[in-house]
Protein backbone atom coordinates (compact mmCIF):
# COMPACT_ATOMS: atom_id res chain seq x y z
CA UNK A 1 0.00 0.00 0.00
CA UNK A 2 1.43 3.38 -1.00
CA UNK A 3 1.89 6.26 1.44
CA UNK A 4 -0.84 8.29 -0.23
CA UNK A 5 -3.29 5.36 -0.01
CA UNK A 6 -2.36 4.83 3.65
CA UNK A 7 -2.84 8.53 4.48
CA UNK A 8 -6.30 8.64 2.89
CA UNK A 9 -7.46 5.27 4.19
CA UNK A 10 -9.87 6.65 6.78
CA UNK A 11 -11.32 9.17 4.33
CA UNK A 12 -11.90 6.42 1.74
CA UNK A 13 -13.56 4.25 4.41
CA UNK A 14 -15.89 7.10 5.34
CA UNK A 15 -16.77 7.69 1.69
CA UNK A 16 -17.48 3.98 1.28
CA UNK A 17 -19.67 4.04 4.39
CA UNK A 18 -21.53 7.05 3.07
CA UNK A 19 -22.58 5.08 0.00
CA UNK A 20 -23.82 2.26 2.21
CA UNK A 21 -27.41 2.53 3.54
CA UNK A 22 -26.14 1.48 6.96
CA UNK A 23 -24.37 4.85 7.21
CA UNK A 24 -27.67 6.35 8.34
CA UNK A 25 -27.52 4.20 11.50
CA UNK A 26 -24.03 5.54 12.26
CA UNK A 27 -25.36 9.09 11.98
CA UNK A 28 -28.36 8.26 14.17
CA UNK A 29 -26.11 6.59 16.77
CA UNK A 30 -23.70 9.57 16.82
CA UNK A 31 -26.54 12.08 17.13
CA UNK A 32 -28.02 10.02 19.95
CA UNK A 33 -24.67 9.98 21.75
CA UNK A 34 -24.33 13.76 21.36
CA UNK A 35 -27.90 14.38 22.53
CA UNK A 36 -27.64 12.13 25.58
CA UNK A 37 -24.24 13.62 26.45
CA UNK A 38 -25.71 17.15 26.23
CA UNK A 39 -28.63 16.18 28.49
CA UNK A 40 -26.33 14.57 31.06
CA UNK A 41 -24.04 17.62 31.00
CA UNK A 42 -27.01 19.97 31.49
CA UNK A 43 -28.29 17.83 34.37
CA UNK A 44 -24.83 17.84 35.96
CA UNK A 45 -24.55 21.62 35.70
CA UNK A 46 -28.04 22.02 37.14
CA UNK A 47 -27.33 19.95 40.26
CA UNK A 48 -24.33 22.10 41.20
CA UNK A 49 -24.76 24.58 44.01
CA UNK A 50 -23.06 27.95 44.35
CA UNK A 51 -19.55 27.87 45.81
CA UNK A 52 -18.82 24.13 45.40
CA UNK A 53 -15.29 24.89 44.21
CA UNK A 54 -13.04 24.40 41.24
CA UNK A 55 -13.38 20.63 41.01
CA UNK A 56 -17.10 21.01 40.48
CA UNK A 57 -16.49 23.72 37.86
CA UNK A 58 -14.04 21.44 36.04
CA UNK A 59 -16.48 18.53 36.07
CA UNK A 60 -19.16 20.77 34.55
CA UNK A 61 -16.89 21.79 31.68
CA UNK A 62 -15.74 18.21 31.02
CA UNK A 63 -19.10 16.50 31.48
CA UNK A 64 -20.11 16.76 27.80
CA UNK A 65 -16.91 15.58 26.06
CA UNK A 66 -16.17 12.81 28.56
CA UNK A 67 -19.76 11.54 28.50
CA UNK A 68 -19.70 11.71 24.71
CA UNK A 69 -16.51 9.59 24.63
CA UNK A 70 -18.05 6.95 26.93
CA UNK A 71 -21.30 6.76 24.98
CA UNK A 72 -19.49 6.65 21.63
CA UNK A 73 -17.23 3.87 22.89
CA UNK A 74 -20.28 1.92 24.04
CA UNK A 75 -21.91 2.43 20.63
CA UNK A 76 -18.77 1.18 18.85
CA UNK A 77 -18.66 -1.94 21.04
CA UNK A 78 -22.37 -2.58 20.51
CA UNK A 79 -22.72 -1.85 16.78
CA UNK A 80 -19.25 -2.89 15.64
CA UNK A 81 -20.29 -6.50 15.00
CA UNK A 82 -23.32 -5.48 12.90
CA UNK A 83 -22.14 -2.60 10.71
CA UNK A 84 -19.18 -0.34 9.95
CA UNK A 85 -18.50 2.29 12.63
CA UNK A 86 -15.83 4.49 11.03
CA UNK A 87 -17.82 7.64 11.73
CA UNK A 88 -18.04 6.75 15.41
CA UNK A 89 -14.32 5.96 15.50
CA UNK A 90 -13.68 9.43 14.10
CA UNK A 91 -15.86 11.01 16.81
CA UNK A 92 -13.86 9.45 19.65
CA UNK A 93 -10.67 11.54 19.22
CA UNK A 94 -12.80 14.62 18.54
CA UNK A 95 -14.43 14.28 21.96
CA UNK A 96 -11.02 13.62 23.51
CA UNK A 97 -9.55 16.75 21.90
CA UNK A 98 -12.44 18.84 23.17
CA UNK A 99 -11.85 17.53 26.70
CA UNK A 100 -8.12 18.32 26.44
CA UNK A 101 -8.70 21.88 25.23
CA UNK A 102 -11.28 22.58 27.92
CA UNK A 103 -9.06 21.13 30.64
CA UNK A 104 -6.02 23.21 29.67
CA UNK A 105 -8.00 26.44 29.33
CA UNK A 106 -9.83 25.82 32.61
CA UNK A 107 -6.56 25.39 34.52
CA UNK A 108 -5.03 28.47 32.90
CA UNK A 109 -8.08 30.62 33.66
CA UNK A 110 -7.96 29.71 37.35
CA UNK A 111 -4.17 30.07 37.54
CA UNK A 112 -4.26 33.51 35.86
CA UNK A 113 -7.74 34.94 36.63
CA UNK A 114 -6.81 38.50 35.57
CA UNK A 115 -5.12 37.56 32.28
CA UNK A 116 -6.85 38.99 29.22
CA UNK A 117 -4.57 37.16 26.81
CA UNK A 118 -6.23 33.82 27.59
CA UNK A 119 -9.01 34.50 25.10
CA UNK A 120 -6.50 34.51 22.23
CA UNK A 121 -4.56 31.59 23.72
CA UNK A 122 -7.71 29.52 23.95
CA UNK A 123 -8.10 29.77 20.18
CA UNK A 124 -4.41 29.00 19.62
CA UNK A 125 -4.53 25.92 21.87
CA UNK A 126 -7.71 24.69 20.17
CA UNK A 127 -6.18 25.23 16.71
CA UNK A 128 -3.03 23.30 17.65
CA UNK A 129 -4.96 20.38 19.13
CA UNK A 130 -7.44 20.15 16.24
CA UNK A 131 -4.66 20.54 13.69
CA UNK A 132 -2.60 17.73 15.19
CA UNK A 133 -5.74 15.59 15.43
CA UNK A 134 -6.34 16.10 11.70
CA UNK A 135 -2.77 14.97 10.98
CA UNK A 136 -3.25 11.96 13.23
CA UNK A 137 -6.53 10.92 11.62
CA UNK A 138 -5.18 11.20 8.10
CA UNK A 139 -1.95 9.34 9.04
CA UNK A 140 0.10 12.35 7.99
CA UNK A 141 1.60 12.91 11.44
CA UNK A 142 4.65 10.60 10.88
CA UNK A 143 5.57 12.47 7.71
CA UNK A 144 5.26 15.85 9.42
CA UNK A 145 7.46 14.62 12.28
CA UNK A 146 10.02 13.31 9.79
CA UNK A 147 10.07 16.67 8.02
CA UNK A 148 10.55 18.55 11.30
CA UNK A 149 13.41 16.24 12.29
CA UNK A 150 15.30 17.24 9.16
CA UNK A 151 15.49 20.85 10.38
CA UNK A 152 18.59 20.77 12.60
CA UNK A 153 20.60 23.47 14.31
CA UNK A 154 23.24 23.74 17.02
CA UNK A 155 22.72 24.97 20.57
CA UNK A 156 26.22 25.28 21.94
CA UNK A 157 27.86 21.93 21.28
CA UNK A 158 24.61 20.03 21.08
CA UNK A 159 22.69 19.45 17.85
CA UNK A 160 18.91 19.54 18.10
CA UNK A 161 16.08 19.35 15.59
CA UNK A 162 12.88 21.32 15.33
CA UNK A 163 10.68 18.38 16.35
CA UNK A 164 12.63 17.98 19.62
CA UNK A 165 12.18 21.68 20.38
CA UNK A 166 8.44 21.61 19.74
CA UNK A 167 8.04 18.40 21.71
CA UNK A 168 9.98 19.95 24.60
CA UNK A 169 7.81 23.07 24.58
CA UNK A 170 4.65 20.97 24.59
CA UNK A 171 5.98 18.77 27.40
CA UNK A 172 6.95 21.73 29.55
CA UNK A 173 3.61 23.44 28.88
CA UNK A 174 1.49 20.41 29.77
CA UNK A 175 3.61 19.62 32.85
CA UNK A 176 3.29 23.17 34.16
CA UNK A 177 -0.46 23.15 33.48
CA UNK A 178 -0.76 19.90 35.44
CA UNK A 179 1.26 21.44 38.30
CA UNK A 180 -1.00 24.51 38.30
CA UNK A 181 -4.04 22.26 38.47
CA UNK A 182 -2.61 20.50 41.55
CA UNK A 183 -1.81 23.93 43.03
CA UNK A 184 -5.42 24.97 42.41
CA UNK A 185 -6.68 21.91 44.29
CA UNK A 186 -4.34 22.73 47.19
CA UNK A 187 -5.56 26.33 47.17
CA UNK A 188 -9.19 25.23 47.42
CA UNK A 189 -8.36 22.98 50.36
CA UNK A 190 -6.26 25.59 52.18
CA UNK A 191 -8.71 28.45 51.69
CA UNK A 192 -11.45 26.23 53.10
CA UNK A 193 -9.56 25.71 56.39
CA UNK A 194 -11.09 28.65 58.29
CA UNK A 195 -9.33 27.67 61.51
CA UNK A 196 -6.03 28.68 59.87
CA UNK A 197 -5.10 32.36 59.72
CA UNK A 198 -5.81 34.03 56.35
CA UNK A 199 -2.21 35.18 55.95
CA UNK A 200 -0.88 31.66 56.50
CA UNK A 201 -3.33 30.31 53.94
CA UNK A 202 -2.13 32.87 51.38
CA UNK A 203 1.51 31.97 52.10
CA UNK A 204 0.74 28.26 51.72
CA UNK A 205 -0.99 28.81 48.38
CA UNK A 206 1.86 30.91 46.97
CA UNK A 207 4.56 28.54 48.19
CA UNK A 208 2.66 25.60 46.70
CA UNK A 209 2.28 27.33 43.33
CA UNK A 210 5.92 28.41 43.18
CA UNK A 211 7.27 25.05 44.36
CA UNK A 212 5.10 22.95 42.05
CA UNK A 213 5.91 25.17 39.07
CA UNK A 214 9.66 24.85 39.66
CA UNK A 215 9.39 21.08 40.13
CA UNK A 216 7.29 20.79 36.96
CA UNK A 217 9.79 22.78 34.90
CA UNK A 218 12.77 20.77 36.18
CA UNK A 219 10.95 17.47 35.64
CA UNK A 220 9.87 18.40 32.11
CA UNK A 221 13.40 19.51 31.20
CA UNK A 222 14.65 16.13 32.35
CA UNK A 223 11.96 14.34 30.30
CA UNK A 224 13.00 16.10 27.10
CA UNK A 225 16.63 15.10 27.65
CA UNK A 226 18.19 18.37 28.85
CA UNK A 227 21.14 17.86 31.19
CA UNK A 228 20.34 19.72 34.40
CA UNK A 229 24.03 20.17 35.27
CA UNK A 230 24.21 22.60 32.35
CA UNK A 231 22.09 24.99 34.38
CA UNK A 232 24.71 25.35 37.11
CA UNK A 233 26.39 28.27 35.33
CA UNK A 234 23.06 30.01 34.92
CA UNK A 235 22.23 29.43 38.60
CA UNK A 236 25.54 30.99 39.64
CA UNK A 237 24.95 34.01 37.42
CA UNK A 238 21.45 34.36 38.82
CA UNK A 239 22.84 34.39 42.36
CA UNK A 240 25.29 37.14 41.46
CA UNK A 241 22.48 39.14 39.86
CA UNK A 242 20.34 38.80 42.96
CA UNK A 243 23.26 39.99 45.06
CA UNK A 244 23.72 43.18 43.05
CA UNK A 245 21.09 44.29 40.55
CA UNK A 246 18.11 42.46 42.06
CA UNK A 247 18.87 43.12 45.72
CA UNK A 248 15.92 45.44 46.28
CA UNK A 249 13.49 43.16 44.47
CA UNK A 250 14.66 40.12 46.44
CA UNK A 251 14.38 42.11 49.68
CA UNK A 252 10.78 43.06 48.85
CA UNK A 253 9.85 39.44 48.18
CA UNK A 254 11.44 38.22 51.41
CA UNK A 255 9.74 41.04 53.31
CA UNK A 256 6.41 40.06 51.76
CA UNK A 257 6.68 36.51 53.08
CA UNK A 258 7.70 37.85 56.51
CA UNK A 259 4.62 40.11 56.63
CA UNK A 260 2.34 37.25 55.64
CA UNK A 261 3.87 34.88 58.18
CA UNK A 262 4.16 37.12 61.26
CA UNK A 263 0.65 38.60 60.68
CA UNK A 264 1.71 42.08 61.79
CA UNK A 265 -0.28 43.55 58.90
CA UNK A 266 -3.47 41.99 57.62
CA UNK A 267 -6.00 42.75 54.92
CA UNK A 268 -8.52 45.23 56.32
CA UNK A 269 -6.11 46.91 58.76
CA UNK A 270 -5.94 50.71 58.82
CA UNK A 271 -2.25 51.61 58.78
CA UNK A 272 -0.09 54.69 58.29
CA UNK A 273 3.38 54.57 56.76
CA UNK A 274 4.99 57.99 56.83
CA UNK A 275 2.38 60.32 55.35
CA UNK A 276 0.51 57.52 53.57
CA UNK A 277 -2.55 56.20 55.39
CA UNK A 278 -5.27 53.84 54.26
CA UNK A 279 -6.87 50.42 54.47
CA UNK A 280 -4.82 47.37 53.47
CA UNK A 281 -6.67 45.91 50.49
CA UNK A 282 -4.01 43.63 49.02
CA UNK A 283 -0.76 42.02 50.19
CA UNK A 284 1.46 40.53 47.50
CA UNK A 285 4.95 39.13 47.77
CA UNK A 286 6.43 42.40 46.46
CA UNK A 287 4.16 45.22 47.61
CA UNK A 288 1.15 46.13 49.77
CA UNK A 289 -1.78 48.24 48.56
CA UNK A 290 -3.29 50.91 50.84
CA UNK A 291 -6.60 52.48 49.86
CA UNK A 292 -7.24 55.98 51.17
CA UNK A 293 -10.87 56.88 52.08
CA UNK A 294 -10.69 59.49 49.32
CA UNK A 295 -10.19 56.76 46.72
CA UNK A 296 -6.42 57.07 46.19
CA UNK A 297 -4.37 53.88 46.41
CA UNK A 298 -0.78 53.71 47.64
CA UNK A 299 1.52 50.91 46.51
CA UNK A 300 4.05 50.49 49.34
CA UNK A 301 7.09 48.19 48.84
CA UNK A 302 7.15 45.46 51.46
CA UNK A 303 10.70 46.36 52.47
CA UNK A 304 9.40 49.77 53.65
CA UNK A 305 6.87 48.08 55.92
CA UNK A 306 9.59 45.94 57.47
CA UNK A 307 12.29 48.59 57.88
CA UNK A 308 10.18 51.55 59.06
CA UNK A 309 7.66 52.27 61.81
CA UNK A 310 4.11 51.40 60.83
CA UNK A 311 1.12 52.79 62.72
CA UNK A 312 -1.47 50.01 62.67
CA UNK A 313 -4.69 51.44 64.04
CA UNK A 314 -6.46 48.07 64.01
CA UNK A 315 -3.61 45.69 64.90
CA UNK A 316 -5.15 43.92 67.90
CA UNK A 317 -8.48 45.75 68.12
CA UNK A 318 -10.52 47.34 65.38
CA UNK A 319 -11.96 49.92 67.78
CA UNK A 320 -10.64 53.45 67.25
CA UNK A 321 -11.07 56.61 69.34
CA UNK A 322 -11.87 59.82 67.49
CA UNK A 323 -11.70 63.31 68.93
CA UNK A 324 -13.28 66.66 68.13
CA UNK A 325 -12.74 69.95 70.02
CA UNK A 326 -15.10 72.89 70.38
CA UNK A 327 -14.96 76.14 72.40
CA UNK A 328 -17.89 77.58 74.36
CA UNK A 329 -18.36 81.04 75.86
CA UNK A 330 -17.29 81.67 79.45
CA UNK A 331 -20.85 82.46 80.52
CA UNK A 332 -22.19 79.16 79.10
CA UNK A 333 -23.64 76.36 81.22
CA UNK A 334 -20.73 73.89 81.10
CA UNK A 335 -22.77 70.96 82.40
CA UNK A 336 -25.38 71.53 79.71
CA UNK A 337 -22.74 71.90 76.98
CA UNK A 338 -20.92 68.73 78.02
CA UNK A 339 -24.17 66.78 78.17
CA UNK A 340 -25.23 67.98 74.71
CA UNK A 341 -21.85 66.96 73.29
CA UNK A 342 -22.12 63.46 74.76
CA UNK A 343 -25.70 63.04 73.51
CA UNK A 344 -24.79 64.25 70.00
CA UNK A 345 -22.07 61.63 69.73
CA UNK A 346 -24.10 58.83 71.32
CA UNK A 347 -26.95 59.43 68.87
CA UNK A 348 -24.77 58.56 65.88
CA UNK A 349 -25.29 54.91 64.79
CA UNK A 350 -21.58 54.24 64.27
CA UNK A 351 -20.52 55.42 67.74
CA UNK A 352 -20.11 52.65 70.30
CA UNK A 353 -22.20 52.73 73.45
CA UNK A 354 -19.40 51.04 75.39
CA UNK A 355 -17.10 52.74 76.16
CA UNK A 356 -19.47 55.74 76.08
CA UNK A 357 -18.54 59.14 74.64
CA UNK A 358 -16.78 61.40 77.14
CA UNK A 359 -16.18 65.15 77.28
CA UNK A 360 -13.13 66.78 78.91
CA UNK A 361 -12.34 70.41 79.65
CA UNK A 362 -8.93 70.86 78.07
CA UNK A 363 -8.15 74.58 78.19
CA UNK A 364 -9.23 78.01 79.40
CA UNK A 365 -8.43 79.89 76.22
CA UNK A 366 -8.50 83.63 75.54
CA UNK A 367 -12.00 83.73 74.14
CA UNK A 368 -13.51 80.34 75.08
CA UNK A 369 -13.46 77.29 77.28
CA UNK A 370 -12.25 74.42 75.08
CA UNK A 371 -14.05 71.09 75.44
CA UNK A 372 -12.81 67.81 73.90
CA UNK A 373 -15.30 65.14 72.86
CA UNK A 374 -13.92 61.60 72.49
CA UNK A 375 -15.90 58.66 71.14
CA UNK A 376 -15.15 55.16 69.84
CA UNK A 377 -16.00 53.45 66.55
CA UNK A 378 -15.46 49.86 65.44
CA UNK A 379 -15.42 50.36 61.65
CA UNK A 380 -12.61 52.81 60.78
CA UNK A 381 -12.53 51.37 57.25
CA UNK A 382 -15.89 53.14 56.67
CA UNK A 383 -14.17 56.49 57.12
CA UNK A 384 -13.13 58.74 60.01
CA UNK A 385 -13.54 62.25 58.61
CA UNK A 386 -17.17 61.69 57.66
CA UNK A 387 -18.28 60.63 61.14
CA UNK A 388 -16.39 63.51 62.80
CA UNK A 389 -18.13 65.92 60.43
CA UNK A 390 -21.56 64.44 61.17
CA UNK A 391 -20.99 64.63 64.93
CA UNK A 392 -19.83 68.26 64.60
CA UNK A 393 -22.99 69.18 62.67
CA UNK A 394 -25.15 67.54 65.37
CA UNK A 395 -23.16 69.46 68.02
CA UNK A 396 -23.74 72.80 66.30
CA UNK A 397 -27.48 72.18 66.01
CA UNK A 398 -27.78 71.11 69.66
CA UNK A 399 -25.86 74.20 70.84
CA UNK A 400 -28.01 76.48 68.68
CA UNK A 401 -31.27 74.98 69.98
CA UNK A 402 -30.18 75.26 73.63
CA UNK A 403 -28.54 78.69 73.51
CA UNK A 404 -24.94 77.56 74.00
CA UNK A 405 -22.68 80.09 72.27
CA UNK A 406 -19.53 79.23 70.36
CA UNK A 407 -17.46 82.46 70.62
CA UNK A 408 -15.00 83.87 68.16
CA UNK A 409 -11.92 86.03 68.95
CA UNK A 410 -12.77 89.63 69.87
CA UNK A 411 -10.78 92.76 70.75
CA UNK A 412 -12.02 95.25 73.38
CA UNK A 413 -10.67 98.83 73.16
CA UNK A 414 -10.95 101.15 76.22
CA UNK A 415 -10.40 104.92 76.21
CA UNK A 416 -8.61 105.84 79.45
CA UNK A 417 -8.89 109.67 78.95
CA UNK A 418 -11.87 110.44 76.71
CA UNK A 419 -11.63 114.27 77.22
CA UNK A 420 -7.98 114.36 76.21
CA UNK A 421 -8.66 112.23 73.15
CA UNK A 422 -11.55 114.53 72.12
CA UNK A 423 -9.40 117.65 72.46
CA UNK A 424 -6.68 116.14 70.40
Amino acid sequence: MSEKTQALRLINDLVADFRNPDFVWQVVALLACIGVAALIAAWWRGRRTEGEGRLSDASSRLAFPLTGMVLTGFAIATLGSFLSVNLLRLAMPLFGSMALVRSVVFVLRHAFPQATWLTAWERIIAAIVWGWLALYITDLAPYVIEALETVRFHVGQQQVDLWAVLRGIATIFLTVVFALWIAGVIEVRLMGVHSLDANLRIVGVRVAKAGLTVVAILASLGMVGIDMTALSVFTGALGVGLGFGLQKIASNYVSGFIILLDRSIRIGNIIQVGTDVGEVTQITTRYTVLKHPGGSEFIVPNETLISSTVQNQTYSDSRLRLVTTVGVAYDSDLDLAMRLMSEAAAAHPRVLAEPPPKVFLTQFADSSINLELGFWIVDPEAGKGNIVSEVNVALWRAFKENGVAIPFPQREVRLLNPAHMAAT
